[in-house]
């Protein structure tokens, strides 16, 4: 099958650099009727070998609150609620001053909704951009995290609004566990595991799959220069987990990559074997 109905395929690792987004583009570039949603939104560089042309421009915001200080008493009560300490009350004895630090708001608006004299209103901050665009025939979405910002998850989640359910959706996500990840994984139908066979590939491997697990996501594992130890297939075997396939150590790869060409466009013999890998998908969300 060359196209997808209805599915949302993330493709995750525990650790960066295992070749992660190389498989999220082959894969898209591999099937019909596939849009890829770059989450990594950190450091986002899907686009280095798509290069899409962007025809549209969202910018991403959150509320934070800003004081009306005719109305503040500087009771601190504010401050005290806050779980993030993005607001620090100051009360001289008959004026005060109300710091806000907008870099480490979350936007829960809880300060203004309980503030006892409404003296704090919200407004509108830019955090970051989803840029959409087309790319060989593949619809491409980016999110993209101002520098300084750090609220991954609210861009993730914006670019994750443009998942279209009669594509196949490929996730690119962040490397790692942490919220980010999190994130982009949560609401696939299925998650691909990008690994390499070393310790530390084993490690971060072992913690990938415990969040699959907790978020009741069907994993299979994709093995990157693949000719060395065996215990990640060790690990996939004793954990019931699928092997979908195993990519060699190669030269002409790491060539490809180093210009920017995903190895299917480098490398077709391997567009066929992205298919199988997805029929194996479907096979065992079935």
């Amino acid at each position: 099958m060359h196209g997808a109905d209805k599915m949302i395929i993330s493709v995750a690792s525990g650790k960066g650099g295992t070749g992660k987004t190389t498989v999220a583009v082959s894969l898209a570039s591999s099937i019909e009727n596939s849009q890829i949603i770059d989450c990594d939104v950190e450091e986002p560089n899907v686009h280095i070998f798509l290069n899409p042309e962007i025809k549209e421009e969202i910018e991403v915001k959150t509320t934070v609150p800003e004081v009306n200080k005719d109305k503040c008493n500087f009771c601190g009560y504010c401050s005290s609620i806050c779980a993030y300490n993005a607001l620090s009350v100051f009360k001289l004895d008959s004026s005060g001053d109300v710091l806000v630090f907008h870099q480490l708001c979350h936007g829960c608006e809880g300060c203004i909704l309980l503030c006892p004299e409404k003296a704090l209103k919200p407004v509108q901050r830019p955090i970051g951009l989803i840029k959409r665009g087309t790319a060989k025939g593949i619809e491409f979405i980016e999110g993209r995290l101002n520098i300084g910002e750090v609220l991954s998850p609210r861009v993730i989640e914006s670019a994750k609004k443009y998942l279209k359910p009669e594509k196949l959706s490929i996730v690119d996500a962040p490397p790692g566990t942490s919220c980010p990840a999190v994130a982009a994984m949560k609401g696939s139908d299925f998650c691909i595991l990008v690994t390499e066979p070393t310790p530390f590939g084993l490690h971060d491997l072992e913690l990938a799959y415990e969040v699959t697990k907790v978020l009741g996501i069907t994993c299979g594992v994709v093995i990157n220069k693949s000719d060395q130890d065996s215990s990640i297939e060790d690990f996939c075997e004793a954990n019931k987990i699928s092997i979908l396939m195993k990519i060699p150590f190669s030269k002409q790869i790491a060539e490809a990559y180093s210009k920017g060409i995903s190895f299917v466009e480098g490398m077709p013999e391997f567009k066929e074997r992205f298919r199988s890998l997805f029929e194996k998908i479907q096979r065992i969300i079935r």
